[in-house]
């Protein structure tokens, strides 16, 4: 752990109101699917209570604000109730949501007098814990500097202390960077957990395996070059793949742009400089359709047969075969560290190769495994069921709340290079 990072356990917490900022987006069209990321904050949430602390909670959830124009859709979509009705009946206790004016199109523009109320609740014991609704209902929190700056102060006038548990949260907004400059500010516990595994990949145990996939190459092109780097192998799947196969072998796949074809084009002419690093699964499944997987409209491909010029349908999976080959299965049995941020096919019909892989790596005890949040977890979750429950208490398994946040991390060769944790490092001594 980086010393210089402020800790919460260094905190007086005692009377104080602590605002606490969590990634709690696991709602998806006011459902929650997964509580992974609500359960991994609970420690932070008890040491708070537990030091005679006050808590208000507040996280972003989903993409309600229209990027080209600006407008905020406020809805139940988009909404914290689902996750404070877990909190409430997990941990049992009361928790309250003030509201806000919505304006049309424009969303909370500011945290109005009236939460002084709830606040004077809390801070009384009539309630246990104030959650604000969703971040990106206020214009602030997305906006620009200025604006920014202004959503920040008011939300640093609600408490006396600010506490980051949101490693997962990794864009610059007003909830994870403008509030530090005016609130003493330090890391939760799940925040210090996760830089500490992700130390465990920079210093990683050789050799050291890397999977990762994705809907577009460009996504993730950057931490793709610097797994290439440092990694001894790298194993590719999802459009990516299908975009390096195009690039590679001069074949054409449907779905598969020019834009994303050019990137990886650019990645297989980086790749000839480090010695056959990148490990191809050599059975891909084609499907006619893109959709649900029915008899007679999917057949797989050997890569190795195909030829330039060849023209094939949607690539929707690596079939289970790739992971029976010899040279695939010794790269994955010799690992010692393990890094997976892929769900290998078109979810949620083609299911096949994401379960292969996560069953090939599970077969490997010695080595220690990585996995990215997000779709990573959730497909984990979903196929598996039995390993994931393993790998929640194994030490040879550790699950990041973030996946891009990780990647991010691997790209800059820090988690300085998280911009969230470097202004709490900054702020420490101001």
């Amino acid at each position: 752990m980086n010393d210089k990072l402020p800790l919460i356990q260094d905190a007086d917490l005692n009377g104080k109101v602590v605002l606490v900022r969590v990634d709690h987006n696991v709602v998806k069209s006011g459902l929650i699917h997964d509580h992974y990321r609500i359960d991994a904050t609970i420690g932070t949430l008890f040491h708070i209570l537990a030091k005679g602390g006050k808590i208000i909670l507040m996280t972003h959830v989903g993409r309600p604000r229209d990027k080209k124009t600006g407008e905020i859709t406020i809805d139940d979509k988009t909404s914290v109730m689902p996750i404070v009705k877990y909190l409430s009946n997990k941990l049992h206790i009361n928790i309250e949501v003030p509201e806000f004016y919505s304006h049309e199109n424009k969303g909370y523009l500011s945290i109005e007098t009236n939460i002084n109320h709830s606040i004077k609740k809390l801070k009384n014991s009539e309630i246990d814990a104030i959650y604000l609704p969703n971040t990106r209902w206020f214009k602030g929190e997305e906006a620009e500097a200025i604006e920014m700056d202004r959503f920040a102060n008011q939300l640093a006038g609600l408490a006396d202390i600010y506490i980051n548990d949101a490693f997962g949260s990794c864009q610059p907004h007003a909830s994870t960077i403008g509030i530090n400059k005016y609130l003493p500010s330090y890391a939760g516990f799940l925040m210090q957990k996760e830089i500490k595994n992700i130390e465990r990949l920079y210093n990683a145990d050789k050799p050291f395996l890397a999977v990762v996939a994705g809907s577009k190459f460009d996504t993730k092109i950057e931490p793709l070059y610097a797994l290439l780097k440092k990694a001894d192998n790298l194993v590719l799947g999802g459009v990516m793949y299908n975009a390096y196969l195009c690039a590679k072998y001069g074949i054409s796949i449907k779905g598969v742009g020019e834009k994303d074809i050019k990137l990886a084009g650019e990645f297989v002419e980086f790749a000839k400089n480090y010695h056959n690093k990148i490990v191809e699964l050599p059975f891909i499944v084609e499907s006619d359709i893109l959709g649900p997987k029915e008899t007679g409209k999917y057949r797989v491909h050997d890569i190795r047969k195909l030829k330039s010029g060849d023209s094939l349908n949607y690539v929707l999976d690596v079939s289970p075969e790739s992971f029976e080959d010899g040279y695939v299965k010794e790269v994955f049995h010799n690992a010692k560290t393990v890094f997976v941020n892929a769900v290998m096919g078109f979810t949620p019909h083609f299911n096949d190769g994401t379960i292969a892989l996560d069953t090939l790596i599970d077969e490997n005890p010695e080595a220690v495994k990585l996995y990215g949040g997000g779709d990573t977890m959730q497909e984990l979750k979903r196929l598996l069921p039995g390993l994931y429950i393993m790998a929640l208490d194994s030490p040879k398994y550790y699950i990041f709340t973030g996946g891009g946040a990780v990647l991010k991390a691997i790209e800059q060769n820090t988690h300085l290079g998280i911009e969230p944790i470097a202004e709490l490092i900054k702020r420490k001594g101001d």
